[in-house]
C-alpha cells in the first residue's frame, strides 16, 4: 500500500515538473547577453563516430566547444588520459580541442588507432564528445594465385569469382579487358553484390583471354588488379570434330547438342536464406540465376507489397533495392526466375533490427535559483537502447551529490535549484547496433531584467493589418512584461491586444489611431527596466486599375494597365511578370510609369501577365491573360479515300487554330488536265469536319487543298493533296447563252458560251449546231464544229426568226438533247417614215409632237423607237438668223407621240421624226414648222445708276437679253432706306420700251435708295435686277458740319463712335458666320414690295425665302419668276411623254434644264449679279 502511494506521488511530482519546466528560462541568441552571460561548455562541432582516415595525411580529431568563460579540452585515448604534451607528433590547435597528429614528419597512422574522446570543461561543467574510433584506411595487394583457364560448353552456366583483398573501406569492384574497357553486362552476364561476374548461360563470343577484375579504394585513390582469367567456350560443333578426331572408327559417340535448361539460382544458393538490416539503411536483396533460355527474375514480398516510392530494380531486376527501410519492412522476399522450361525461387527472410534513435533528446536547461525543471532523454531502437546518465562526464552514480537532482529513468528532476547546480549532464542511449550521445547541461542564473529591443526603434504596417511590437527580454527570473501607450499612459489590456510570451505586444487590427509610442515594462525581484517603440499605421497599397483579358490579333500591339495608389512616404515599385518569371528582354516591352505595352505581338507572348506593387511594407498584384489569335496554321496530311468514278473521300488534319477557333474549312481543287495552276473552289464545310465527300467530273485530273478559316481571316492553302484522274465521259451538259443574232442584212450569226475544261468530261470536245427558219416546214440543217463559241449562216432572208440549239459531243458520245432557243437573221435599215406628223404648242417653253406608226416590217428589224429632230429656226422677236442647232429626243419603243420641252418664246422651229432598228434609223418625215408664243422677257441686261445728286439720280439700263417677245415696257420701283435701315414707301414708274435712260428728280438730299427694274411684255413681267444710290449732302450743312468736324470735342467723340461701330461690326459678322440673320437684311425683308411677292405654283399663296448662309425661312421674301415655269395645269402629259437620251435636256441653247426645271430665279431683294442684299458693310462704304 505505501509503495503504491509513493508511486503515485512520485508520478504527481513528475507531472507537476513537467509542467513547469515548460516554463523554464530561453536564453535570446543575442550576442551581446550571450557574451555577458557565464554558460556551461557546448559540443559545437566534432569528428564521426567511425573515422577512417589516409595513412598518407595528417590525422585531425576534430572538438570545437563554446561556453562562459571559454572551456578547456582534454583527450582520452581508449579510456585513459591522452598526455598530448608528451608526444611531440600530436598538438592541439589554439583556442580549440581540435588534435592534429602529424604522420607526414615520420608518424605512422597505425600507431594512433583507437577510441578517443574530449573534454571540453569550465567552472560550470564539463561537456563530452562521442567515442570517436580512428582507424587508417588499407588498400592492400592481391594475393598471387595461379588461375587455370576456364573451358565451358555452349548453354552452360559460369561464375568466374573476384575475391578482392579485404580493404578498409571495402573497395568498389568492376571488370574491364586489357584496354580498360568495360565489358558489358546483360541479362544474361552480370556482376554480383560480392564482385564476382556471373554467367547465366555462356555463348561462343564469351570466348576471351583477359576478364580482369578491378578493385578500387577511394580513400586512397588506388586500384587494384587480379590476374586475368581466360575463358574458352566449346560449341557442340566444335566438340564433335575434336572428340572424332581422337577416337577410333569403333567407338560410337557423339555430343549432345545445345540443350535447353530449366533456371538454376547461382546466388544465394538453397531456398531460405536470412539478411538483417538496420532502420534507415538500404536494403539490397540478390537473385542471379543460370539457365538457358536467360531466366528473368521477378520479386514479389509474401502477405504483402513491395513498398510504393521506395522500392527500385537493379541489375536487369536481378537486385531489390528498398531505401529508408523501416520495422514494416520486415517480412519475407521472394525471388523468382523463369523461363520457358521452368521456374526457381528463393524466399529470404528479413528482419530489420534498428540502432538507437532519438525519440526526445535532452535540451539545455536555464532555470533561476530556486526554480525546478527536468531534463528528458528518450529513445528507441530494436532491442530497446538502455539509458544511462553521466554529469560533468562521470556516471552520475559516481559524481558528487546534489540535493536538487533526482534521477528517473529517463528523466532527472530538478528541485529548488541553486547556482551551484549548473552542470552539464550526458545521456547516453545504447544497444548491440550503436548508441546515441547527448550533452544537455542546466544552467542557473540570477540576472535582473534585460531589454534586448532596440531603443526607439520604429515599426511601419499597414492599416488594418497586424502589428507586432518587439519587447525582447532576459532575466532570472524570468521578467513580468508590461505594456503602455505614451509615456504616461495607462497599462494596455483588453482583447484588442494580444501579449505573447516572448514579450512581443500585437495589434491584431491596427488603425490609423494605432500609431504613437509604446513603452515595454520588464521588472523581476532583482530590478526593472523600460524600453519605448514608435508605431506608425500606413496606407494600404491599392491597384484602383487592374490590366485586363486581352485579345489581340498577331503583329499588332497591346497595352496592360496598372494605376496604383499608395501611402505618400512609402516608395513603391511596380514589376511586371510574364507567367511568374521576368519579362522576356525584348526591346518590344516597354513598361511605362502605369503601364506595359508589347508592340509587334508574337504568338511567344501568350501568357498571364503580372502587375506587382512592392513598398517596405505590404505588396499587391494583379494579373490579366493576354491571348494571342492569328489566323489558322494550313492543315496538313490531306489523304483521299474511297476513289469512285464521281466522287472521293478527303480527309486532313487540321492545323494551330491560333486561340481562335476554326470556324470552316474551304476546299479548293485544281484541274492539272485542262487548267494547271488555277484552283477552283469547290465546297465549304463546318470548322468541327475534317473528312468530306466530294462530286467529281469526268476526265478532271483533281488535286485538292484545304484552307482553313477562322474570325481573323482565311489561313495559308495547304500542300496539295495527290493527284486524282476521273475516267471520261459524255458530256453532262451543253453550251449555256446561245443566243443568233445576225451582223448583216443577209446572215445569222450563232454564239455560245463554250463549256468549260472540265465540263467536257472527255477528249475530242465539238459542238452540233443545228438551226431551222421558224414557223416554216423545214427540216433542221446542222454542222460540228470545233472547240469554238460561234457559227455564221450565210445567205438568210433579213430579219427572219430561226429556232437554234448547239449540243456538246467528244470522243465518247453527245450531251443531252438540248433546248432550243430562237434568234433572228441580220436587221436592214427602216424603209418608211412616219406619216401624219401633227404639233401642239402648249406654251412658250413647251410643244407636243404626234405621229403615225410605221408598218413593223417596213422596220426591217427590233423596233427601238422613234426619233425627233427639231431646230430654231429664227427669233420672232429679232429676225435674226444664227447657226442651225438640231436637238434630238428619242422615245422608245411603239411610242406615238413626245414632248418637247426647253422651247425658245417667241420662235420658229422645224422637226421632223424617223424610225429606229437595231441597225439604225429609217427616212425623216417632211419637215414640220411650228411657232411658239410670247413669254416674259429676263431681266434688263444691267442697270446703271450716276451723276448722283441732291435731289437726282440717273438711271441707265440695257434691253433684256431674251425678250421672249416685243417689249411693251420696263417698270421701275425704288423706295428710300433711312439711317436705321428701314424702308421707305415704294414707287413704281413705267418707262416706254424704247428709252433706255432716266433721270429721276425731287429726291431727297444725302438719302439711299432701292431700286427695283424689270421688262414687261404682252404675257406679263420678267426678272427683275436691283441696285442701290445715294444722293449728296447739301452744301450748307456740309460746311456746318466741317465747322463742328474741326473742333476737338467732336473728333473726340468721333472716335468712340468708330470704335463702337468696329466693335458692332465684328460682332456682326460673328453672328453671320454662325448663320444668324443680319439686321438689314430683316429690315429689307421686312419692306418688300408686295406686289412683287412670288406665288406659289399649286395654291398661289406667298412663297417664303430660305438664306443661302444660313437656309432659315424668311417671312417674306422675293418674288420667284414663274414666266419659264410650267405649271402643272397647262399639261396633262407626265415626264415620261419627254425625250429620252443623250440630247434629252437642254440649257438655253437647247437645255431641258433652264427652261423646264422650275429654279427660281435670285430674289429682288439680292440683286443681279453685280449686286447683294445691303449690309452694315455696305452702308458704310456707301456713305463714305
Amino acid at each position: 500500500m505505501m509503495k503504491k502511494k509513493r508511486l503515485s506521488a512520485s508520478k504527481a511530482s513528475l507531472v507537476l515538473f513537467l509542467c513547469q519546466m515548460i516554463s523554464a528560462l530561453d536564453v535570446p541568441l543575442d550576442s551581446k547577453l550571450l557574451e555577458e552571460l557565464s554558460q556551461p561548455p557546448t559540443i559545437t562541432q566534432q569528428s564521426p563516430k567511425d573515422y577512417i582516415v589516409d595513412p598518407r595525411e595528417n590525422i585531425v580529431i576534430q572538438c570545437e566547444a563554446k561556453g562562459k568563460p571559454p572551456p578547456s579540452f582534454s583527450w582520452t585515448r581508449n579510456g585513459t588520459h591522452f598526455d598530448i604534451d608528451k608526444d611531440a607528433q600530436v598538438t592541439m590547435k589554439p583556442n580549440s580541442g581540435t588534435l592534429v597528429i602529424n604522420i607526414m614528419n615520420g608518424g605512422k597512422a597505425e600507431a594512433y588507432e583507437g577510441i578517443y574522446q574530449c573534454t571540453a570543461r569550465n567552472e560550470r561543467g564539463a561537456a563530452i564528445s562521442n567515442n570517436i574510433v580512428i582507424r587508417p584506411s588499407r588498400s592492400p595487394l592481391w594475393t598471387k594465385e595461379k588461375l587455370e583457364p576456364h573451358q565451358v560448353r555452349e548453354g552452360d552456366s559460369l561464375v568466374l569469382h573476384c575475391r578482392p583483398p579485404v580493404g578498409l573501406p571495402p573497395p568498389i569492384i568492376f571488370w574491364m579487358d586489357n584496354a580498360f574497357q568495360r565489358l558489358p553486362q546483360s541479362e544474361r552476364v552480370s556482376q554480383g553484390l560480392n564482385g564476382d561476374l556471373y554467367f547465366s548461360n555462356v555463348q561462343p563470343e564469351d570466348t576471351r583471354e583477359d576478364y580482369i577484375c578491378y578493385a578500387r579504394f577511394n580513400h586512397t585513390q588506388t586500384i587494384q588488379q587480379k590476374q586475368p582469367i581466360s575463358v574458352k567456350v566449346f560449341s557442340m560443333d566444335s566438340l564433335n570434330d575434336t572428340i572424332a578426331a581422337n577416337l577410333s572408327d569403333t567407338d560410337i559417340y557423339g555430343a549432345k547438342p545445345v540443350t535447353e535448361k530449366q533456371p538454376i539460382l547461382l546466388t544465394p544458393t538453397g531456398s531460405t536464406s536470412t539478411k538483417v538490416e538496420l532502420r534507415g539503411s538500404v536494403l539490397l536483396l540478390e537473385c542471379i540465376a543460370a539457365g538457358l533460355p536467360t531466366p528473368g527474375i521477378h520479386w514479389i514480398k509474401e502477405g504483402g507489397e513491395l513498398p510504393a516510392n521506395r522500392t527500385f530494380f537493379e541489375n536487369f531486376k536481378k537486385t531489390l533495392k528498398i531505401i529508408d527501410v523501416s520495422e514494416a519492412d520486415s517480412g519475407n522476399y521472394k525471388c523468382i526466375a523463369r523461363n520457358i522450361l521452368g521456374s526457381a525461387y528463393h524466399v529470404i527472410s528479413v528482419t530489420v533490427k534498428a540502432a538507437p534513435y532519438w525519440i526526445t533528446a535532452p535540451r539545455n536547461l536555464v532555470l533561476s535559483p530556486g526554480e525546478d525543471g527536468t531534463l528528458i532523454c528518450r529513445a528507441n531502437g530494436n532491442p530497446k537502447p538502455n539509458i544511462s546518465w553521466l554529469a560533468n562526464g562521470v556516471p552520475i552514480a559516481i559524481a558528487p551529490e546534489d540535493p536538487s537532482r533526482k534521477v528517473d529513468g529517463d528523466t532527472i528532476i530538478f528541485s529548488h535549484v541553486q547556482e551551484r547546480s549548473s552542470a552539464v549532464y550526458q545521456c547516453n542511449a545504447s544497444n548491440e547496433y550503436g548508441y546515441l550521445l547527448a550533452n544537455a547541461f542546466v544552467n542557473v542564473l540570477a540576472e535582473p531584467p534585460r531589454i534586448l529591443t532596440p531603443v526607439n526603434k520604429l515599426y511601419q504596417v499597414i492599416a488594418d493589418s497586424p502589428a507586432l511590437l518587439d519587447c525582447a527580454y532576459f532575466g532570472s527570473p524570468k521578467p513580468e512584461i508590461e505594456w503602455f501607450k505614451g509615456v504616461k499612459g495607462s497599462i494596455l489590456r483588453g482583447n484588442e491586444y494580444v501579449f505573447h510570451d516572448n514579450g512581443t505586444l500585437e495589434i491584431p487590427v491596427a488603425q490609423k489611431d494605432s500609431t504613437g509610442t509604446y513603452t515595454c515594462v520588464a521588472r523581476n525581484e532583482l530590478g526593472k527596466i523600460q524600453n519605448e517603440v514608435q508605431l506608425e499605421v500606413k496606407d494600404p497599397t491599392m491597384i484602383i486599375k487592374q490590366p485586363e483579358y486581352k485579345v489581340i490579333q498577331r503583329y499588332g500591339q497591346v497595352s496592360f494597365e496598372c494605376i496604383i495608389k499608395h501611402d505618400s512616404t512609402l516608395l513603391a515599385t511596380v514589376t511586371w511578370l510574364k507567367d511568374n518569371d521576368e519579362l522576356p528582354d525584348d526591346e518590344r516591352f516597354l513598361v511605362g510609369k502605369d503601364n506595359l505595352t508589347i508592340m509587334n505581338v508574337t504568338d511567344k507572348d501568350d501568357g498571364t501577365y503580372t502587375c506587382i506593387v512592392n513598398t517596405t511594407l505590404d505588396s499587391v498584384s494583379a494579373s490579366a491573360v493576354l491571348t494571342v489569335v492569328a489566323r489558322p496554321n494550313p492543315p496538313f496530311d490531306l489523304e483521299l479515300t474511297g476513289q469512285l468514278e464521281r466522287s472521293v473521300e478527303l480527309s486532313w488534319i487540321p492545323g494551330d487554330e491560333n486561340n481562335s477557333p476554326i470556324t470552316s474549312f474551304v476546299i479548293e481543287y485544281e484541274d492539272g488536265l485542262h487548267e494547271p495552276g488555277v484552283w477552283h473552289y469547290q465546297t465549304e464545310v463546318p470548322g468541327t469536319q475534317t473528312t468530306v465527300q466530294l462530286k467529281l467530273s469526268p476526265y478532271v485530273n483533281y488535286s485538292f487543298r484545304v484552307i482553313a478559316v477562322n474570325e481573323i481571316g482565311r489561313s495559308q492553302p495547304s500542300e496539295p493533296s495527290e493527284q486524282y484522274l476521273t475516267k471520261s465521259a459524255n458530256p453532262d451538259e451543253n453550251p449555256s447563252n446561245v443566243q443568233g443574232i445576225g451582223s448583216e442584212p443577209d446572215n445569222l450569226v450563232i454564239t455560245w458560251e463554250p463549256l468549260k475544261g472540265f465540263q467536257s468530261n472527255g477528249p475530242g470536245l465539238q459542238y452540233k449546231v443545228s438551226w431551222r427558219q421558224k414557223d416554216v416546214d423545214d427540216e433542221w440543217t446542222s454542222v460540228i464544229v470545233a472547240n469554238v463559241s460561234k457559227y455564221i449562216v450565210s445567205g438568210t432572208p433579213t430579219f427572219v426568226p430561226y429556232e437554234i440549239k448547239v449540243q456538246a459531243l467528244n470522243d465518247l458520245g453527245y450531251a443531252p438533247e438540248p433546248s432550243e432557243v430562237i434568234g433572228h437573221s441580220g436587221e436592214d435599215l427602216p424603209m418608211v417614215a412616219p406619216g401624219n406628223v401633227q404639233v401642239h404648242v402648249i406654251n412658250s417653253t413647251l410643244a407636243k409632237v404626234h405621229w403615225d406608226p410605221v408598218p413593223l416590217k417596213t422596220v426591217r428589224g427590233h423596233l427601238q423607237g422613234y426619233k425627233v429632230y427639231y431646230w430654231k429656226v429664227q427669233s420672232l422677236s429679232r429676225r435674226s438668223r444664227r447657226h442651225v442647232e438640231k436637238k434630238i429626243l428619242t422615245f422608245r419603243g411603239n411610242k406615238t407621240f413626245g414632248m418637247l420641252p426647253g422651247l425658245e418664246p417667241y420662235s420658229s422651229y422645224k422637226l421632223n421624226v424617223r424610225v429606229v432598228n437595231g441597225k439604225g434609223e429609217g427616212p425623216a418625215s417632211p419637215d414640220k414648222v411650228f411657232k411658239t408664243p410670247e413669254g416674259v422677257p429676263s431681266s434688263p441686261s444691267f442697270l446703271k445708276i450716276t451723276n448722283p445728286t441732291l435731289d437726282s439720280l440717273t438711271l441707265e439700263w440695257g434691253s433684256p437679253t431674251h425678250p421672249n417677245g416685243v417689249l411693251t415696257s420696263y417698270v421701275l420701283k425704288f423706295q428710300p432706306i433711312n439711317n436705321t435701315h428701314e424702308l421707305g414707301p415704294l414707287v413704281e414708274i413705267r418707262i416706254p420700251a424704247n428709252e433706255s435712260s432716266l433721270i429721276l428728280k425731287n429726291l431727297n438730299y444725302s438719302t439711299r435708295y432701292k431700286f427695283y427694274f424689270n421688262a414687261q411684255t404682252s404675257v406679263g413681267s420678267g426678272s427683275q435686277i436691283t441696285e442701290e444710290a445715294v444722293t449728296i449732302m447739301d452744301e450748307a450743312m456740309a460746311s456746318r458740319q466741317v465747322d463742328i468736324a474741326t473742333q476737338g470735342w467732336f473728333i473726340g467723340l468721333m472716335c468712340a463712335v468708330a470704335l463702337l461701330i468696329l466693335i458692332l461690326l465684328i460682332v456682326c459678322f460673328i453672328r453671320r458666320n454662325k448663320g444668324g440673320k443680319y439686321p438689314v437684311k430683316e429690315k429689307e425683308d421686312a419692306h418688300a414690295d408686295p406686289e412683287i411677292q412670288p406665288m406659289k405654283e399649286d395654291d398661289g399663296t406667298f412663297g417664303e425665302y430660305s438664306d443661302a448662309e444660313d437656309h432659315k425661312p424668311l417671312k417674306k421674301g422675293s418674288r420667284t419668276p414663274s414666266d419659264r415655269t410650267v405649271k402643272k395645269e397647262d399639261s396633262d402629259d407626265s415626264l415620261v411623254d419627254y425625250g429620252e437620251g443623250v440630247n434629252g435636256q437642254f440649257n438655253e441653247d437647247g437645255s431641258f434644264i433652264g427652261q423646264y426645271s422650275g429654279k427660281k430665279e435670285k430674289e429682288p431683294a439680292e440683286g443681279n449679279e453685280s449686286s447683294e442684299a445691303p449690309s452694315p458693310v455696305n452702308a458704310m462704304n456707301s456713305f463714305v
